[in-house]
Order: structure tokens, then sequence, then C-alpha cells
């Protein structure tokens, strides 16, 4: 048996760099040094015990020369030196010098000293040799008498671990600790002594809690802890108890103590699903939130009020509570409001719609004067929170957009960017808005200061300026942000008037100035660089003059809508040629600019080929032009709208598809006629939890041959090997778990059989296996765990060496095939917006390439066979990669439990000339913070890319 099957009740950090010292050194310090020598040599006798050293003969030198010493800190060491020694002999007896110790134990649990009283028998709850605490039991009751509750309170739990583990060297223990907890006072020791009758006579527990119910919010929080424990577990196994301490229940749930209220109010709502003890629940719940400062248990506690929302029944009672529950928004943990903003939306009604929207727009006011890290991403949230408000109630819309529009004069370009996205949906849904949207728009225009919020605020007015007015506003608005135009003209003149009440001496296209102290300094018209303060010059322009032509473009689409659309408006020829003149002009200076050499970057040839596209449009004026610009546009984007209500819609209904209703020819159970088991067929939460906490598998076996178990199997010797070995790989979250097999193959006696691990990557061998010793064609199990610090490949490696028996011959080793952890294990889809997505594109440093090298001939196949082995989820919408093409490019993300994010975009193709038959080609780019994820998902990539062909393979 492995150290890991054996109860382990210390852990002691053993250095792995010093040199282990010999037993003859360590005897000598033990009898002859100093109090500080012995100290130090009891610390290394354990540690070497604990590392699987067989000391025999140290156990008579301590016996003799260390145990009578007085000392509090050897006393504690030999504590934990009784603990760890192996007290048996090869065939289970005692061995005889631990009678000498259990005298000593004796003796310590009549000295005067409380300390060494109450951690004696503290050590005692540790032991499991019968024989040894048979002597004690007289010595351990006249303990539970102490003037000291350190020492009562540590009498109880002795009392106790005995009493579970040999019953007959106490059978009274419950009258005996229910007598005492009728006298006792302090808290800690009615704690004990309570949790020992739940668990040993759970009658006596109730009787002691029915005489004194009404005292309980008088208990210490640690005793009140273990009474809400026994309320549920008699309300689960016997749920006709619920009446009689449900009213307890209640009175918890004010309690001062934070854990006592959160325990209370978990069990009320699986003891009642009456709305009153829903909303008491809540309400506690959101209280917690509230108050404690600790983030961790504000997202825990947040998680069991979403949980409550859940259940249909429940949902009703928490939507009175989302004003208290958007009180919550006063933590200043992004995570925190980011959930209780969802929570909040989720159950918004009709009636409490405005008062969030109130609430809200107080959020967004504050964040406007407070400078944070998280600032931005708050803004950006209440921004789409509001957003899908509006478009779940447009009523409020019209109150919402004022407030949004001061969005676009910000400093955060992703809070701006929601806004236009919502502006632009509510234009084109809501038409009754328009005309507010459109003033404010026109009015905030001068404020904006990002390239890309200018570029589709441009769209938008382009789009939806319908009046004469206001096609003249938003080309006065233009030139505005132009400046004089033309803007070569006007830029060359400003770089030659940079130099006042100097004298200009020209001569063609190289200017020579001349300086105030009299000496000539040349330079060329068209590299002068402006050193004009960038304040002063209008945005528009400012983009154009850093090389950003593409705002140029967008800026040509909207005049072009515009002028056509003010041609239909105006029938006089001599208006409509003078704005289309106008506007033709400004697309014109554009492309000159753009050539001229002034701007940090030259106009490219798409956005040169899309502004001379506008102005031909604007000179021939054709009806299917006039089609496209003022109709189409509008089309498209109505269509989008559309796919995306309908993908909403999908995934609202395949949520209420979840959702167990009762049925109309469902039994109708009576409480007095059905069994007493079927009321109690919920999973008890605290098994459940208990279990989770160990890493225990509580789901269902969905596999009852358990052959996915047999997929994680790993050879790890040849059959022909003397010693045959194989692993099951069990990966938990954060450690892993090898259960290994060993047989042995031979006629001998296998002895100091020793499984020997290492490993490679960021993986760390949290104990040595223990040797062991085999019969002739005998087998064992072996478990060794491995702890997991990050997502990356990892390789475990090692050999088993042994001894045989009778052999005089050096060990004998046989090498282990290397097993590799599969970083699958800790990889979950996840999924984000194409702007965060595109950030982490451009933050991450680590990408690898990796070279579509496989079998597949379909397009769509290949993709979905990459997320199947990579657990990534595809962020590009369906529709975007329907239709046969010849060419795919798609965008995937994941995340690993250690929140790691890995983004990979996969551009394939298959080549027409290549035939049908022809396999997937192309590229998938991995990027991710770490080197290690990077690396290890494109390995993945690699050796699974290719589709295997045996039946049943992927």
């Amino acid at each position: 048996m492995s150290l890991a099957d054996q109860a382990c009740y210390t852990l002691i950090n053993v250095p792995m760099d010093a040199e282990p010292p010999t037993e003859m050194q360590l005897k000598q310090d033990l009898e002859k040094g100093d109090i500080k020598s012995k100290i130090e040599a009891l610390k290394k006798t354990i540690q070497m015990i604990l590392n699987g050293e067989k000391m025999p003969s140290l156990l008579m030198t301590i016996i003799r020369f260390v145990m009578p010493m007085q000392d509090h800190m050897i006393k504690k060491l030999l504590l934990v030196f009784w603990e760890v020694v192996p007290k048996t002999l090869p065939d289970g007896k005692l061995m005889q010098e631990m009678i000498l110790v259990c005298d000593a134990y004796r003796k310590d649990l009549q000295h005067p000293n409380e300390f060494i009283r109450g951690s004696t028998l503290r050590f005692l709850c540790k032991i499991k040799e019968p024989e040894l605490l048979e002597p004690l039991m007289p010595a351990i009751r006249q303990c539970l008498e102490h003037r000291h509750s350190y020492v009562r309170r540590n009498a109880v739990l002795a009392i106790y671990t005995i009493y579970r583990n040999h019953d007959f060297l106490i059978p009274d223990a419950p009258e005996l600790i229910a007598n005492f907890l009728e006298g006792e006072q302090d808290m800690s020791c009615k704690r004990n002594a309570f949790m020992m009758l739940i668990h040993a006579d759970q009658d006596r527990a109730l009787n002691y809690l029915s005489s004194c119910i009404d005292q309980v919010t008088s208990f210490g929080d640690i005793l009140q802890l273990v009474i809400v424990e026994l309320i549920y577990k008699v309300c689960h196994t016997n749920p006709s108890e619920r009446a009689r301490f449900i009213r307890c229940i209640y009175n918890l749930l004010n309690s001062s103590s934070p854990a006592v209220r959160y325990e209370a109010a978990g069990t009320l709502v699986t003891l009642s699903s009456a709305p009153t003890a829903i909303k008491a629940a809540a309400t506690c719940y959101i209280e917690l939130i509230v108050k404690e400062s600790d983030n961790n248990v504000k997202l825990i506690v947040l998680d069991r009020l979403i949980a409550l929302k859940e259940v249909p029944a429940h949902e009703k009672v928490l939507q009175e509570l989302v004003m208290d529950i958007l009180r919550v928004l006063a933590a200043p943990d992004l995570e925190v409001r980011k959930k209780t903003l969802q929570l909040a939306l989720e159950l918004i009604t009709s009636r409490s719609i405005e008062e969030m929207v109130l609430i809200l727009k107080k959020e967004v006011v504050k964040t406007n004067n407070v400078e944070h890290e998280d600032t931005g991403k708050y803004r950006q949230l209440l921004v789409r929170t509001l957003h899908q408000c509006s478009v779940k109630f447009p009523d409020v819309a019209t109150s919402i957009i004022p407030v949004l529009m001061e969005f676009l004069g910000d400093q955060n370009e992703l809070a701006a960017a929601d806004v236009l996205v919502f502006i632009r949906e509510a234009v084109q849904r809501f038409e009754q808005l328009r005309n507010l949207v459109m003033a404010k728009l026109l009015e905030v225009f001068p404020t904006i200061k990002a390239v890309k919020i200018h570029r589709a605020a441009l769209w938008i007015l382009g789009e939806y300026c319908t009046s004469g007015e206001d096609i003249q506003s938003v080309m006065t608005l233009i030139r505005q942000s132009l400046g004089e135009i033309p803007i070569v003209d006007d830029e060359m003149k400003k770089a030659a008037g940079e130099v006042q009440d100097e004298e200009i001496q020209s001569g063609g296209a190289v200017q020579r100035l001349v300086t105030a102290d009299g000496t000539y300094a040349t330079q060329s018209a068209f590299s002068t660089a402006s050193t004009r303060k960038k304040d002063d010059v209008p945005p528009l322009r400012q983009y154009l003059m850093e090389g950003d032509f593409f705002v140029g473009a967008a800026l040509s689409t909207t005049l072009t809508k515009l002028a056509l659309r003010y041609i239909n408006l105006h029938k006089n020829p001599k208006t409509q040629n003078a704005f289309v003149a106008e506007s033709m002009l400004i697309m014109a200076t554009i492309i000159h600019l753009g050539k001229s050499g002034l701007p940090a970057k030259p106009i490219t040839d798409d956005d040169v080929d899309r502004i001379a596209n506008c102005i031909r449009v604007l000179a021939e004026r054709t009806d299917l032009m006039d089609e496209i610009f003022n109709k189409e546009c509008r089309g498209s984007l109505s269509l989008m709208l559309a796919a995306k209500i309908e993908e909403e819609k999908a995934v609202q209904e395949a949520s209420e598809n979840k959702v167990v209703r009762v049925h109309a020819d469902d039994p109708i159970s009576f409480t007095q006629l059905i069994n007493r088991a079927d009321l109690g067929t919920g999973e008890n939460l605290f098994e459940l939890t208990m279990s989770q906490a160990l890493g225990m598998n509580t789901k269902k076996e969905t596999d009852p041959m358990g052959s996915s178990k047999l997929n994680k199997v790993t050879q790890l010797t040849g059959f022909s090997d003397p010693v045959y070995a194989e692993a099951y790989v069990n990966v938990n979250q954060y450690d892993i778990v090898l259960d290994v097999l060993i047989v042995n193959q031979t006629s001998d006696t296998l002895q100091n059989l020793t499984l020997e691990l290492a490993t490679l990557g960021d993986l760390k061998l949290v104990e040595k296996p223990q040797p062991l010793t085999m019969a002739p064609h005998d087998f064992c199990n072996i478990k060794a765990n491995v702890k997991v610090a990050s997502t990356e490949n990892g390789i475990i490696f090692g050999n088993i060496v042994y001894d045989v028996s009778g052999a005089a011959s050096d060990r004998n080793c046989v090498v282990l095939n290397d097993i590799h952890i599969d970083i699958m294990d800790y990889i979950v889809p996840a999924s984000c917006t194409d702007t965060e997505f595109r950030q982490m594109w451009a933050e991450f440093e680590w990408e690898n390439k990796v070279a579509v090298n496989t079998n597949i001939t379909d397009l769509p196949e290949y993709l979905q066979h990459l997320m199947k082995c990579t657990n990534m989820k595809c962020l590009t919408p369906e529709k975007a990669l329907s239709g046969e093409c010849g060419f795919m490019a798609a965008n995937m993300y994941a995340r690993s439990i250690f929140g790691e994010d890995v983004l990979s975009n996969i551009s394939i193709e298959k080549p027409a000339h290549l035939g049908k038959d022809a396999s997937v080609q192309g590229h998938i780019r991995i990027r991710a913070k770490s080197q290690g994820m990077a690396l290890s998902m494109g390995d993945k990539i690699n050796l699974s890319q290719k589709k295997s062909l045996r039946p049943g393979g992927a």
C-alpha cells in the first residue's frame, strides 16, 4: 500500500537538497546531545520515516533518552513521531516497546499543564490501535471534568473518535457526552459534544436541540453551524420534521455570523419552496454580498443567487428583489459587477425596468469622474446592459439614448463603440426615435475623439439623415472637421506661415528660409513636418494627415448617400449641383492629399478606388446607384439585425426547453399518503459538497462498460519484462492520480520494489511511492499524485527497481514507457466578443503557425474535427461559414481551468484545380500569453488533425 492510500494527518516540508544523516549520527544526538541537538535529530528522524525509511534501532533510544524530558517542543515533536512511526510487528501484533509509550501518555493525560493534556488528547484522536487506547480510557474520562475548556473540548473529540473506531472501549459514550452537554457552558466544548451526538446518537442531539431551541440565536457561531447541519440532515432523511425546525432556521438568518447566515439560507431553500422562504434566503444572500469585503465570497454567494433563479418557481420571487440585487454594483470588482448586471437583466420586468434604468444611469454618471483600471470596462458593461434593456423594453429607449450619447466623446473607445452599435440598432428598429437620435448625434459629433467612432457615426448620419436641414447640418459638420479645403493648399500655406516675419526666398519647389541669425535653412515643401499642436487640427484632417485614409473612404460614401438624397429632395438644378460639387471637391481633395506626400502614410489603392467610385456615381447619377446607396445598404443592416434576433430567440427557446414543467397527467403527491423515502429524494448537499471537495466524481456512470476509462490506461512495460506495469491516468482539476498496476511475472520474491517517477514540464511529483515486497506472480496497485500548475504538455517517466530474494547481484531495473499528459483535460470551450478577440490577438506575444496536413476533404468537416480535438469554440457565426466557395476562415477560442486564454485563426482552402478528392490545405495560427500553451496546442493539432480511418475512430 502506498503513502497515498494511508491516512495522512501531518504534512511536513522536507528540504530536498539536504544530505540525509546516518542512523548512528541520529542515535548519538538523541542520546548525548543538548535540547537543541535532540530537537533537530528528532525532526530529521520524523522526516526520514515519512520518506519511507525504517529505523527500528532508534525506537528504544527515543523512549529512554527523549521521552522523559519535559521540554514542550520535544513533547510536540514526540506526538508527531508516535503518529508516523510503525507501531506493529510484521505479523500485526503490537510492539512491546509501545507499553512504555502508553504509560508515558497516561502520565501526560494527568499532567498539571493544560496544554500538554490537550495536545495529548488531540494526538489520541489519530491512534488506531485499541491495545494502546484501552489503558488510557479512565484518564480520558477524567479530562471531561478538567477546569480548562481546551482540555475538555479535546477530550470530547478523543472520546468521539475512539467511539467511532472502537465503540467497545467506551460503549456509554453518547450518554456520557449528553450529560456533559447539559452542564457545559463553553461554546467550543458544546459544539464538539453536539457534533459527536449528531453522528453517534442523533435522537439525543434532537432532544437537546428541542430543549434549547429558543436560545439558539444566543449560541456561538461554531455551535450554530453544527445546529444548521443537524437540521438539514434530519429534514433530509425525515421530511415530516421540517415544520418542527424551520422556525429555528428562519431565526438563524439573523445571526451575527456571516457563515451561519449563508448556511442557514442554503438550508432554508432546500427545506422549503414557499415564496416567503425563498425571499428570506435571497435577501440574506444579497446582504452577505453587499457587506462582505472578500470578492471570492461575493462571487460564491452570487452563484447561489443565480442557481436560485434557474428554478422557474423561484424566479418570480427574485424579480421583486432586482433593486436590492443592484446594490451589489457598489463592489469595486469587475467580475462581481458583470455577474450582477447579467442576473438583474434576466430578472427585469416591465414593472421594474424604469427603476433599474435610473440606477444604471447613476452608475454611468459615477464613472465619469473616476479613473480606475477597470472603469472603461465597467462603462462598457453598463452600455451593453442599457442596450439590452432598451431592446427588451423599447419604451425606455427614449430616456436611455441621451445618456448614452454622452459616451461618444469619451476617451474609452470600447464604450463608445458599444454605444454606436446600440444607436445603429435603435435607429433601425424604432422609427419613432430617429429624429431624437439624429438630433443628439449631430450635437455630440464635434466631441468625438476616436477614428473608429467617427467612421461609424458618419455611416449612421449618411444612412438616416433624410431632411434637407439635417443633410446641410451634416455637411457643415464635415467641413468643420476637415478645415479649409483644398487641404493640400491649406497645409502648404500653414507650413509656410509657420515662419512669421522671416524673409522667404522661393526658388522653384525648394524654399530657402532666412532664419533669425541671418543663415539659410533649406527645406522641401512636400516634406514639411507640421509642428502645430494636434488640438489646433480639425479631427478628420488629423486622421488623414496621420495616414488613415479609410475614414476618408467612409466619408466619401456618406457624402454620396447625402448628395443622392439631397437631389431627390431639392428639384432646383442649381442647388443640386452646388451640393454635389462641394461633395466631389471634398472627395477629390482627399485623393490629392493622399498622393501629395504630406501625410505620414500615403493613401492605399483600395481607398483611392472607393473614393473615385463615389465621385463617378455622383457624376453619372444613375437610378441603379441610387438604389444601391440609399436602399440596399439599409437592407443589409436589417438582414443582419434580423439574423441576430433569430439567434437570440433560438438561444432563449433552447433554455426554455430545458425547463421541466408539471404535466397535466402527473400524479398528485399527498404528504400524508406518500412513502417517507420518496420525500427525501434530493441529493444530500453536505455529502455532495464533500465529495466535490475531495475530487470524487459525483456524476452517474454513463459508460457502464468503462470503455472511456480503458482509453486512459497506458502500458508502461512489455509483456515479456519480469515486472509488468500499466497505469490508469485519472485527471482531476489541479492534480493527476496515477493508479499503477504492477505484476510480478517471475517465480522469485521481489524485495524493495520501488516505483521511481520523474516529471518534465509544469508537473510536480507530490510524494515518493513506498517500497514493496512482492510474492511470486503477485500483483499490487501503487498510487502516485502529480500536481499540475499550468496548461502545458507534460511527460511523466521513470523506472521500477527491485532486489531478487537470495540473489547477490545488483538491483534490477525496468525502464517504463513515458506517460504523456493530454492538455485537453484542462481546456474548456469559451466565448468572447470580436472586439475582445482582436484585443487579445494583438496583446498575446506567442504565436505558433501550424500547416494543415490532413486527409479530410471537406472544409466544414475539418473545422468540426478540429473543434472536437482541441475543445475550442468557433466564434465565427454559422451563416458566415455556410456555402461552398473553396475557402474558409474562422476564429476559435478556448480557456484553461487556470484562466489562460488560447486563440486560433484557421485559414483553409480546397484548390479547385486539384479535384474533388483533394485534401484541405492551409494554415492555423495559434496565439497565447505563454509559450507553453501555444506550443502545446500546436502539438495537439499536429497529432490529431488527420482523421482516423478505423471504425469508431475520431
